[in-house]
């Protein structure tokens, strides 16, 4: 009895001891960390939405009355020229009117010219020279509303472009849209070589944004290239749209014309609208940074320590810090993780240079 009761002592002993050591020992919580230091840090604005490349003109064409197509010369992809003739419908009928209008138009007017000069020699009434004016002002009105009408059977090239699409053939009959009813364009003409960007900001962010701010510009196409650019106008209204967050539309340039050779009209884009830099600035990572004041330190004896910090500017991957830290100082970069608190051991688990 007396070895068993001696046994069941020690081992209180021991087990007492242990949870004294480990009280004093505790295991060291493995972090991961990474060291304050001086860089560049970008207050910026993102869209919250894709946007979307488009050409600097674009026109989506299509005769204002209905007809026959009777020529239709270009492909798709041809380049035009300004005033080329893009579509004509048949207008047959239209030119026949044309030229009854404008006849009867010279007969009146050289009738008109008689009547002034009997007028003069006191043969006709001045009421009767006055209807002759009158009749000759009346065709010649007629003829230019004839050759108004058969110049709605022409589509010409507004600007020079290249054709991105057309929707009908020859002989094929097309008629304009009736109200309440979108219809496909007959011709779809861009631009070449000008493209801008369109992306949707936050109508809360949108004040901030004015135009000629420096921007980066990426496309899903282009996964890891970024696209200098500018912002060159912010909408003068806010988008609302039903179950979407309230927007403005931004547009962008492309600042870089090498750029453009690159690009096609419709990609997807995003927009980092950059509002303010700061260079060589103390800077720690923003994922570190609890309720924009706090960071975790790890002191040189191994224990962590909770220090406020005074923040400046900040973006999804730096926050700027001017007082609270010095640089190369190990901080946490997942404060919230289990286990992390003020005056717990840790260790470096893996550290990162910024």
């Amino acid at each position: 009895m007396r070895v068993l009761r001696i046994l069941l002592i020690l081992l209180v002993i021991a087990g007492v001891g242990w949870w004294f050591w480990h009280k004093q020992h505790p295991t060291a919580l493995e972090v991961s960390i990474a060291k304050v230091s001086h860089g560049t840090v970008e207050s910026s604005v993102a869209n919250t939405r894709a946007g979307t490349v488009k050409a600097c003109r674009r026109a989506k064409l299509s005769p204002s009355i209905g007809g026959q197509i009777s020529v239709l010369p270009f492909a798709k992809g041809a380049h035009v020229n300004t005033g080329d003739v893009l579509l004509r419908l048949w207008n047959k009928d239209l030119q026949a009117s044309l030229n009854a209008a404008c006849l009867q138009a010279e007969e009146t007017r050289r009738a008109a010219t008689r009547a002034e000069r009997l007028r003069t020699s006191a043969s006709i009434s001045s009421e009767a020279a006055d209807q002759a004016q009158t009749a000759a002002k009346v065709a010649e009105a007629n003829c230019k509303a004839a050759q108004s009408q058969l110049e709605r059977t022409v589509l010409a090239a507004p600007f020079a472009g290249v054709i991105a699409d057309i929707n009908g053939e020859l002989n094929e009959y097309v008629t304009p849209s009736p109200p309440g009813i979108q219809t496909l364009p007959i011709i779809d003409l861009i631009e070449p070589g000008c493209f801008l960007v369109s992306a949707p900001i936050d109508e809360v962010d949108a004040p901030k944004i004015k135009p000629s701010l420096p921007a980066r510009i990426t496309l899903d196409s282009w996964r890891g290239r970024d696209f200098p650019g500018k912002v060159t106008r912010v909408g003068s209204y806010v988008i609302d749209l039903e179950k979407q967050a309230r927007t403005v539309e931004v547009e962008l340039a492309f600042t870089n014309p090498a750029d453009l050779k690159d690009l096609l009209v419709g990609y997807s884009a995003d927009v980092d609208i950059i509002l303010e830099t700061r260079a060589n600035v103390l800077r720690v990572p923003t994922e570190a940074v609890l309720e924009s004041k706090y960071v975790y330190r790890l002191n040189p004896v191994g224990t962590l320590e909770k220090r406020k910090i005074t923040a400046g500017l900040s973006n999804w991957s730096f926050t700027e810090v001017s007082a609270g830290l010095e640089e190369n100082d190990s901080i946490v970069t997942t404060p919230g993780a289990a286990g992390v608190e003020e005056g717990a051991a840790a260790k470096p688990k893996a550290v990162t240079d910024e």
